[in-house]
């Protein structure tokens, strides 16, 4: 478990309970971070299974494949967004948990990169709680390549790796927020969306990298793994519970 960061804090838990909508989920979490910005929101860890979604980056959209890749996503029922970070496309449905975390702080920019690697820690032993062998660092050919993903082994066979937890972050003045995606139960449609986005967007990548947690722990699901989540942020904070109400 990596060490707390910057001593004893509360967060306040928020599930919640259906999506919003694709671009309706992305534009809320990007709402409350201007709340932190602007001092009427405090530490918070929002929860949600998101709708079938493939969230292509900046980069994505400029390149010549990228309509086609939109019309592949939308024939196999996810929803094209692009997103205001980097990176490259990630696909998530109902079968994913995403992880919110929003914290104000004076200099957001200047801890960047240390929350990278904590989170992911973080993650990764939440994971290892629930089973999985999991670690942090990015592995050969997975899909929207990090530094920090979170990636399992199968046990039975080590060599193959599968790309758990996506993350990335948004720094305003006085804030910031950390976003995780997990890969939990029914990887075959992400991976299908992901084979027909990349092909689009003529970019390579090794398919046998998108996966999902229970393909290495069967029968361990969503809620496990929130449970697992909430229990490894219980030795980082001090938990407390609100209904999403009151983010609204």
């Amino acid at each position: 478990m990596p060490e707390a960061m910057g001593g004893e804090r509360t967060l306040t838990i928020v599930r919640q309970e259906e999506s919003l909508g694709a671009a309706a989920d992305l534009d809320f979490a990007i709402g409350l971070l201007q709340q932190v910005k602007a001092g009427r929101l405090g530490p918070t860890l929002r929860l949600y299974r998101p709708v079938p979604t493939v969230a292509f980056g900046q980069r994505d959209k400029h390149l010549p494949g990228f309509d086609d890749a939109a019309r592949a996503c939308r024939n196999l029922g996810f929803e094209p967004l692009v997103r205001k970070a980097g990176g490259r496309a990630a696909a998530y449905h109902q079968g994913t948990l995403v992880v919110d975390h929003l914290e104000p702080e004076r200099d957001a920019i200047a801890g960047a990169k240390g929350r990278f690697s904590f989170f992911g820690e973080l993650l990764a032993q939440a994971l290892r709680s629930a089973g999985v062998d999991a670690a942090v660092g990015e592995i050969p050919g997975e899909y929207c390549p990090g530094e920090f993903s979170v990636h399992g082994r199968n046990t039975e066979l080590p060599s193959h790796q599968v790309k758990l937890v996506g993350t990335a972050q948004r720094v305003v003045a006085g804030g910031w927020l950390f976003s995780s995606v997990i890969v939990v139960e029914n990887s075959a449609p992400i991976r299908a969306v992901l084979e027909a986005s990349y092909a689009a967007l003529g970019l390579e990548w090794d398919p046998a990298t998108a996966g999902a947690v229970n393909d290495l722990v069967p029968h361990v699901g969503v809620d496990a793994v929130e449970a697992a989540v909430l229990d490894t942020y219980a030795r980082y904070a001090q938990l407390d519970h609100a209904q999403f109400s009151t983010l609204r």
